[in-house]
């Protein structure tokens, strides 16, 4: 296991509130680190790079994801936080990376929300 897919497990998917994560290159638009069963294609991928680029739109029109439409509650250059009913998506960009998340309704948002934002702020600090 890479140390990306070892932070991945240790400081999300350990928290119990979030469902699924990965870890995106945004140079080249691949998956570095991925939780078991959460498999997110090429076009999803660049989607999540795009949406950075077009926060504005963002906001407005949301997007969909895996079959579902998300609304978006905020959106600025490093983070993306929208939900589809019980569920969530959480974007925070980093100087290489966007890490992505999810959780669902037993899970709290708030949990989900700091684990990103607080491995993406040890990314930015490392220079990643």
């Amino acid at each position: 296991m890479n140390q990306l897919q070892n932070l991945l497990t240790d400081c999300l998917i350990n928290t119990k509130h979030v469902e699924n994560a990965a870890i995106i290159t945004t140079k080249n638009a691949t998956i570095r680190a991925a939780s078991q069963m959460f498999n997110i294609q090429a076009p999803q991928v660049q989607m999540f790079i795009d949406v950075f680029q077009h926060t504005a739109l963002t906001r407005e029109e949301g997007f969909y994801f895996l079959g579902k439409s998300y609304t978006c509650v905020r959106a600025d250059r490093n983070s993306i936080y929208s939900k589809s009913n019980g569920h969530g998506l959480i974007l925070v960009k980093t100087a290489l990376y966007i890490i992505v998340a999810t959780y669902n309704d037993s899970m709290y948002p708030s949990v989900c929300v700091e684990a990103v934002e607080k491995l993406a702020e040890y990314l930015r600090e490392k220079g990643k």
